[in-house]
Formats: structure tokens, sequence, C-alpha cells
């Protein structure tokens, strides 16, 4: 009476059911008991030690049967356990009464005019039914374990299917806010150009309309990497450099080995936004943007410094830099860090850290 839960397809009948539980393990532990029963009695008993284990083999098979089959056909107003401890209890004495019948070919008289074998009747039920109902009541015991662990894994999984739901969920929720956010910026930028006149308008507006065209399809990517940030940074800035030739300089390094890394879409260019709008832009002598990545150790950094106007007043965060930190933490979890740190001697250093696993 093993403690394996054996779960039956739909549709399997009730003896199908009964083959299946009947596994090779529970078997093997019956006979065993079977053994050991037979080792007990055989000092008293004057039957040849074969016959009295094949008599207490006979007794354990039934045992078994008679306890699967009650842990499959019990009534729904007992528990399963009552009904297979019950079972138990009233198969041992018919299973060892049949055994002696089947040796006085069905004689009742015959059996109850030997001492012996009346005596011998009440030992090995005895016997069985003490270790039948110890290894029931221990296979029971054991599954009710199995159930309760198999439970609390449910449970467990449940709660981090739910938990990565909702993580996605307010991931989704972020970029959607970081995503208009860009898009106006950008057509504001266009928009002063063409009210104040200039000839780099339409140049610009241009480089906009291929730009969108090749952003657009990276915004909702599940997968995005690292390198897919780099060709939108680069894209960006070109575009910040036509709208101010004089003011901006870049360089973008980041190593081809790290360019799979997974990455949070538009996490860099919200960093690289940030820098132009307020730290170059504000700038009356512009600046320069370097953007790099390496990798230490176990952790990659990505870096976005600036020579701008630095953490002044006017250098107020937007939407989309404070939503990056829980962006970050959602995508990474907690061990994800985003610093900021003034530059000498102007100018911000902005530096993403995360576990190079991913």
């Amino acid at each position: 009476m093993g403690t394996k839960t054996v779960i039956a397809k739909p549709g399997t009948s009730r003896w199908a059911q009964v083959a299946i539980e009947l596994t090779l393990k529970r078997v093997g532990i019956t006979f065993g008991a079977a053994i050991a029963i037979t080792l007990l009695l055989n000092p008293i008993f004057l039957t040849p030690f074969i016959e009295l284990l094949g008599r207490s083999v006979f007794v354990g098979m039934t045992l078994l049967v008679a306890f699967t089959v009650a842990g499959i056909w019990h009534p729904r107003w007992l528990p399963r356990w009552v009904t297979q401890v019950l079972a138990v209890g009233v198969a041992a004495p018919i299973a060892t009464l049949a055994v002696y019948l089947l040796k006085v070919n069905g004689d009742l008289s015959e059996f109850f005019n030997s001492e012996a074998r009346v005596s011998g009747f009440f030992f090995l039920t005895g016997s069985s039914l003490f270790i039948g109902l110890l290894l029931a009541l221990g296979a029971l015991y054991r599954e009710r374990d199995a159930q309760a662990l198999a439970q609390e894994l449910q449970f467990a999984l449940e709660r981090e299917t739910l938990k990565r739901q909702a993580a996605d969920a307010r991931l989704s929720l972020l970029q959607a806010q970081i995503e208009p956010h860009f898009l106006f910026n950008t057509l504001a930028n266009v928009q002063t150009l063409i009210e104040s006149g200039s000839p780099r308008a339409v140049p610009v507006f241009k480089s906009l309309i291929a730009y969108l065209r090749a952003a657009m399809p990276q915004l909702h990517q599940d997968t995005a990497t690292l390198g897919n940030e780099e060709k939108l940074v680069r894209s960006y800035l070109e575009l910040m450099l036509m709208r101010m030739p004089d003011r901006l300089q870049f360089s973008i390094n980041i190593p081809a080995d790290l360019s799979a890394i997974r990455f949070p879409a538009m996490a860099l260019l919200t960093l690289v936004e940030n820098s132009v709008r307020h730290g170059i832009d504000p700038s009356e002598i512009g600046g320069s943007i370097n953007v790099s990545a390496h990798r230490d150790g176990a952790t990659i950094r990505v870096i976005v410094a600036d020579t701008g106007i630095g953490m002044s007043e006017m250098a107020v965060p937007g939407t989309g830099l404070s939503n990056l930190q829980q962006r970050l933490q959602g995508f990474y979890g907690e061990q994800a860090t985003l610093t900021m740190t003034e530059q000498s001697p102007h100018g911000l250093r902005a530096e993403l850290q995360f576990a190079g696993t991913h």
C-alpha cells in the first residue's frame, strides 16, 4: 500500500482505475509485508513455510485490492479514508477464512473441528489486520502530506502567475506613458523649428518621419535588446543633431557581445532624451552625450553621460525618467538600479546596473 497518487484520464472506467492504482510499488510493499507476517508466524505454525507464505500473500493482495477499490468506490457521505480502513478491516478475516476453506474444500465443519486451523485463522487474521491497518494508515497519512504539498505548490504557481501578470500589466502601462511622452516632445521640437521659420524644419521633419517608421515597430517588442535600443538611440541623436548641429555632439560605444542582452524597450532612449531635453537644450553652448555599456563581472552597466547644465532647477526629470526605475525593477528584479550623479565641471551621468544573465 504505497503512497503514490495516480490520476486517471477522464473517461477511464473504475476497474481500469483500480488496475492503474495497483502499481508495482504497492504490490512490492504488500509482498514484503506478507513475508514479514510469514516469518513472524512460522515458528508457531505446523504449516510448511511456503504454504504459509502463499496464504499470507493471498491475504495481503486481497487487502491491497480492497484498500484500492474502497478508495475509488467510496460513498460520498463517508470520508474516503474511513471507507478504506473499514475495507481492510472487513477484508482481513474474509480473505483468511477463504484460505482455510480452500484447504478443507469448503467444509466448514472440518474447519471448526480443527483447533489448529481455528487458532491459525485467528493468528493470521490478527497479524494481517494489524500490519494491513498499519500500512493503510501510513499510506493515507503520506498521501495526505503529498496532496498538501501538491496543493501548496499549485497555490505558489498561481501566486507567481498572478505576480507576473501584474508586473506585465504594469510594464505595459508605464511603456504606454513613455511612448506618447517621447512622441509629443519630438513633435514639439519640430513645431518650434517651423514656427521660427528655420530652413532646417523640412529636413528635420523628413528625418522624424523616417525615424518613426523605424522606431514604431520596436515600441511593443517583448524581446527588445540592447542592440535594438542602440539603433533607436542613434537614430534619435542623428535627428537631434539636425535640429542643433552647432550645439550637440554624441558618441555611442556598446560592445557587440552585449547587443543580444534583453533590455526594456525605450529605456535607453528615455535617458538619452532626458539628456537632450534637460541637459543640452537649455544650455547656451550645448554639449555632448556619450552612451556606453560594459560588463563588470556579473553586472551590466549602461551609462548615459552628458555635459549639459546638470541637475539644475531647470532640469526637472520628466514622466519617462520618473518611472524608468520601476520599469527596470519590473524587468530585471529588485537588484536593478538607476543612479544619477553630477559631472564635473557640469553635466549629468545616468547609470543603469542589472544582472547580466538575461
